[in-house]
């Protein structure tokens, strides 16, 4: 059995937004392989979307009727961009398994 901080937190959310784990070694497997072009996408769909933000408070040609929609965008990417950050940090080699 794995112990729960050898668990990699998975990019999407399972049955009622709860967290999705995967417990292998095999950082080459598909699941892992398939994790880590999901995060790659979610990274760049939020960095599109910053910029994009960033264009509406500089007043440059954007939709005004549209930002509860940019909002909302803004805040899913957030939340998909501190999932995949907690994943990584938590992924990272602390001194004990140095």
């Amino acid at each position: 059995m794995t112990e729960k901080s050898e668990l990699r937190l998975l990019p999407w959310a399972g049955p009622e937004g709860k967290p999705c784990y995967l417990s292998t070694s095999d950082a080459d497997g598909f699941m892992s392989r398939l994790a880590d072009r999901i995060e790659a996408d979610q990274l760049d769909t939020a960095s599109e979307l910053l910029k994009y933000a960033l264009q509406v408070l500089n007043h440059q040609p954007g939709d005004f009727n549209e930002l509860p929609l940019l909002v909302a965008q803004l805040a899913g990417a957030l939340e998909d961009v501190l999932r995949v950050a907690t994943s990584r940090g938590s992924r990272l080699a602390t001194p004990e398994n140095l």
